[in-house]
């Protein structure tokens, strides 16, 4: 069974960082495609980042390129995302979420990935 499991969340000054966590197991991590999505208390979860299995392939969203990056270690099964120049419209639950595509691409739509993690929350302060 895949379980994802986020850490790295809290509070930030504006300005500030905070890197994300989330460890993937119950399968072989090298061959998930992997996503950072966020969500605003009432509001529908949103797309942030997302890195092909091979690592070659990603994608950011327009609100965070340049200040946000995603990596991946196979050999501790993690997927990361080092948030820079934080702001306050970045606070929310961030969701790690993985999937095993067919080719080497990275994912942008929630209704492609088919694994999810419980989130983490990321609060900025101004």
């Amino acid at each position: 069974q895949v379980q994802l499991a986020e850490s790295g969340g809290g509070l930030a000054q504006s300005g500030g960082s905070l890197t994300l966590s989330c460890v993937v197991s119950g399968r072989t991590f090298s061959r998930f495609a992997l996503g950072w999505f966020r969500q605003v208390a009432g509001k529908e979860r949103t797309f942030v980042a997302s890195m092909s299995p091979s690592g070659r392939d990603i994608y950011y969203h327009d609100s965070v390129k340049g200040r946000f990056t995603i990596s991946r270690d196979n050999v501790k099964n993690t997927v990361y995302l080092q948030m820079n120049d934080l702001k306050p419209e970045d606070t929310a639950i961030y969701y790690c979420a993985a999937a095993e595509p067919s080719r080497d691409i990275a994912l942008v739509l929630q209704q492609q990935y088919s694994r999810w993690g419980q989130g983490t929350q990321v609060s900025v302060s101004s």
